[in-house]
């Protein structure tokens, strides 16, 4: 990515995802620093970057979250470039407008562009939603999804039936009129929006929301280089991406009562052994805990992702659950069962009911 002039980001997030988004930085020849809290030093995201910078108390208002800490983090670093992770920084405008005003670059899209759309940072969890990279040329790697959720979180998320098999975009009258105006508001890079009853839009988000796992199986393409070649001004050829596949995100979470700590003592999907997918299925799993990692009581028990791609949902589905069946004692509870449930409905062909 030299050539784009981001050489260097400080990666701001924590969990699974920023493992994820550090991970594809590795891949990419970017490095990526990571920032961390007092209470996770030694966190796995820590562990898989290139360096890493305290920013603060274990509270997230005090680290994870404080856009002050944050930019001078990157100062600190040296880095070239601030890339939010999680929707709440990624939508974060006064964090967008810091970051540009110490001479940095910001990826994702303008602050004022934030604050016009909302800049709320809340991760889409809409029955119906979309995924996408808004460029100066309009909205390419259109996804339409559904979700099931559970206690207003997006846990299973999966591509409708019968996608287009153009790899740049669904055509025009199949989206949101609001979605077909996002590259005329100025806005730039990877988008999660949430839809409506009525088709327009609940919720618009930046940043690599658990659903954007879906979009790089769909079509092929690593988000992070698309998040970086905006933020770069999108310069040199785009990548084409892939004939269109249907797939499949799931989210496993812990089921401590909130803000009860505790330890993983197993291997977690991603972290260990995979079972071997069959010749058409492509499966990724992202551990954001190793064995032997504490699970602290501040944060998201978000423990692990995996997404699946394949010739039709149901097999995509079948993919990501045999990665989740069978899960050996991890040392925390977690929803396995639960979301492994939504899954065999996929794969039995039915519509998942929405709580």
């Amino acid at each position: 990515m030299a050539h784009l002039g981001i050489e260097s980001v400080l990666v701001a997030g924590r969990g699974p995802a920023a493992c994820a988004v550090i991970a594809a930085c590795s891949r990419l020849g970017v490095k990526a620093v990571a920032v961390h809290s007092e209470a996770e030093r030694s966190a796995r995201h820590v562990r898989l970057a290139d360096d890493a910078v305290l920013l603060g108390p274990a509270p997230a208002t005090e680290s994870y979250l404080a856009v002050d800490r944050i930019v001078e983090a990157a100062r600190r670093s040296g880095v070239t470039a601030v890339l939010p992770v999680p929707p709440a920084l990624a939508g974060n405008a006064r964090l967008a407008a810091a970051v540009v005003e110490a001479g940095l670059r910001w990826v994702g899209p303008d602050a004022e562009v934030l604050e016009r759309l909302g800049g709320d940072g809340v991760e889409p969890a809409s029955e119906r939603g979309l995924l996408g990279w808004v460029t100066a040329e309009g909205l390419r790697f259109a996804t339409p999804v559904a979700r099931d959720r559970a206690a207003g979180i997006a846990r299973v998320t999966w591509t409708l039936e019968d996608p287009p098999q153009d790899t740049a975009q669904v055509p025009a009258t199949e989206l949101p009129r609001a979605a077909r105006r996002l590259a005329e508001v100025g806005w730039r890079g990877l988008v999660t929006v949430g839809i409506a009853p009525d088709g327009e839009l609940a919720e618009v988000a930046a940043g690599f929301s658990l659903d954007m796992a879906v979009l790089e199986r769909v079509h092929g393409v690593d988000a992070v280089e698309l998040a970086l070649r905006s933020a770069a001004g999108e310069t040199g050829s785009a990548p084409e991406g892939r004939p269109v596949r249907a797939a499949v995100v799931v989210q496993l979470r812990a089921g401590l009562p909130p803000g009860t700590p505790g330890r993983v003592t197993g291997r977690l999907p991603g972290s260990g052994p995979m079972p071997v997918p069959k010749a058409d299925v492509e499966l990724v799993a992202i551990s954001g805990y190793d064995p032997g990692d504490r699970l602290d009581g501040w944060y998201d028990a978000l423990l692990a992702t995996v997404s699946a791609a394949g010739p039709d949902t149901a097999t995509a589905a079948r993919a990501a659950s045999d990665a989740l069946s069978g899960l050996p004692d991890v040392g925390v509870p977690h929803d396995g069962a639960d979301v492994c449930a939504v899954l065999g409905r996929l794969a039995a062909g039915s519509r998942v009911p929405t709580e």
